[in-house]
């Protein structure tokens, strides 16, 4: 008996990192890093669970702050002892004892340390104003008037807007509101996706304030909303799966396709109320088909779920999250899924 348990004692460990980190069959055992690279590509490389980003490198919550540590033209080794990367070479156990010393690592001026996932596609996604609560728009300033009574501004134009705030700086963003959200399980209306028109900056505080045009992308007219200049949102995403079961479906695509691939901006009915944060990465599902069964008296067969994907949430609203499709294997449709991965 003693034998069996010290067995397990020994093999706890290892079937723990086993269901942790799974190396993939095809896993070089060393990458030379290459600029476009990012963290989760190279994580992918070697591991099927590209989420476990952080474990994968053996790294603690202090050291994942800090982007700034791989480069291009770094070689990434793979342990298959740990079941980790490490950029430092495995070396042969020695001979004789060998005297360590200290290195200082020469890293190129022109280096830029890669990130953890690609930011090309969600950088104008974290500036805008995306999603808005139907509460907040009662609030909200609002264009009312335009200098001569111009139906549509553009840039360098005059506008005049009620219940500006004199508290909340001089720049502003406008918008108008575009497509209302609804929960697909309870009904709830979540809010509006807005549509983001220019920029406005502030001339003269009044009631109405007095603002001019600095840079219109769409055309902008009387109705339309103003919402503080957004800034501060974090650009170093680690992702991460939720400590917390949480259960979302797809409730809108970005630009108003029913489907959607990688790289792809989809909305979730799931927001910060509900426990998501930037970074939390879910699996996509598939709803499983009903195969009719003959016979009255013998029920249909439900198939499991399909998973297909992957997502990562890096925009996060009360009610809402806005998140990027960074895997997928069949085209994202709207309700499908997006739970924990596993």
């Amino acid at each position: 008996m003693r034998k069996i348990i010290s067995l397990i004692c020994l093999l706890l460990p290892i079937l723990a990192s086993a269901d942790v980190l799974q190396i993939r069959e095809d896993a070089p055992d060393r990458y030379v890093v290459v600029k476009g690279d990012t963290l989760w590509d190279i994580s992918s490389r070697f591991f099927r669970d590209p989420w476990k980003w952080p474990e994968i490198w053996a790294l603690n919550k202090e050291a994942i702050k800090d982007p700034h540590w791989i480069y291009p033209g770094d070689v990434v080794y793979l342990d298959r002892n740990t079941g980790q990367l490490t950029v430092n070479a495995p070396a042969p156990p020695p001979a004789d004892p060998v005297k360590l010393e200290p290195k200082i690592r020469v890293v190129a001026q022109n280096s830029e340390a890669i990130p953890a996932i690609s930011l090309n596609t969600i950088r104008p996604f974290l500036g805008r104003p995306l999603a808005v609560e139907n509460e907040e728009l009662e609030s909200a300033p609002k264009l009312v008037g335009t200098y001569e009574q111009r139906q549509l501004l553009s840039a360098n134009d005059v506008a005049y807007a009620q219940n500006m705030p004199t508290n909340q700086g001089l720049q502003w963003q406008i918008y108008r509101p575009n497509v209302e959200f609804v929960d697909p399980d309870t009904d709830e209306v979540l809010g509006q996706e807005v549509l983001y028109l220019g920029d406005a900056s502030v001339e003269k505080f009044g009631d109405p304030s007095t603002l001019r045009i600095t840079n219109a992308v769409l055309e902008i007219n009387k109705g339309d909303y103003f919402a503080q200049a957004a800034s501060g949102y974090a650009a170093d995403f680690v992702p991460h799966a939720p400590q917390n079961q949480i259960s979302a479906k797809v409730i809108s695509i970005y630009g108003g396709v029913q489907q959607a691939g990688q790289y792809s901006v989809i909305t979730l009915n799931k927001g910060r109320r509900d426990g998501v944060e930037a970074g939390h990465v879910f699996a996509l599902y598939q709803k499983g088909e009903v195969l009719k069964t003959k016979g009255w008296f013998t029920p249909n067969i439900n198939l499991p779920d399909m998973r297909y994907g992957l997502v990562m949430a890096f925009r996060v609203f009360n009610k809402v999250s806005y998140a990027l499709v960074l895997e997928t294997k069949l085209p994202v449709q709207l309700l499908d899924s997006a739970r924990n991965p596993e």
